[in-house]
């Protein structure tokens, strides 16, 4: 079934619209506070597409997910009471459980760790805000740790090219199902 091709070609053509800079910062915003979907999934075919920019695109992308990361701090500081039962009640309530006694252990490192990792980033920002962290070194630790993350892919998709493109298309559909089992092969395990 060639569902992710057709996926990534779409995603490819979207990457290159005129306002694809201003949905990616939005996007980058809004994962850092609510949103489910991080901004690689945008990130990575607009670098592609416009390796030109690729530096450009992850600072954007840096910049915006710390806003929205400051937005993710401010509910947990001034809104977590009312934030709390839907924590407790979806799927990000152990996240955020390790979110809480990770900042009691390692504070800077935890807001750097998520930052950069594939752990729910935006956990940590209502965590840090309901703990009250320093405002001071969980920007600084948004910035380095998302920082990396994202000049990270914008350099491998920049150096990669129109080469790394190809082979991205000519394989899509492998890769899309592979995530698919590993993610469920995940899911099992953890459950």
């Amino acid at each position: 079934m060639k569902l992710f091709s057709s996926l990534y070609r779409r995603a490819m053509i979207w990457s290159r619209h005129p306002h694809a800079p201003w949905y990616l910062g939005g996007m980058s915003f809004a994962e850092s506070s609510f949103f489910p979907i991080p901004p690689d999934v945008m990130l990575a075919p607009m670098c592609l597409a416009q390796p030109r920019q690729a530096w450009r695109l992850a600072l954007l992308t840096t910049l915006a997910s710390v806003a929205g990361g400051l937005f993710g701090y401010a509910i947990g500081h001034f809104a977590i009471d009312a934030v709390l039962p839907w924590l407790q009640d979806g799927r990000y309530w152990p996240a955020y459980q390790t979110a809480v006694a990770w900042f009691e252990r390692w504070g800077f490192w935890a807001v750097f760790i998520a930052g950069f990792s594939p752990i729910p980033y935006k956990v940590f920002t209502i965590a840090a805000g309901a703990l009250s962290l320093a405002l001071l070194p969980f920007v600084a630790a948004s910035l380095i740790g998302r920082g990396a993350r994202f000049f990270l892919v914008a350099g491998l998709m920049a150096w990669g090219g129109e080469r790394m493109e190809a082979a991205l298309h000519r394989h899509m559909d492998r890769l899309g199902w592979a995530t698919v089992a590993l993610l469920a092969l995940a899911y099992l395990v953890v459950r």
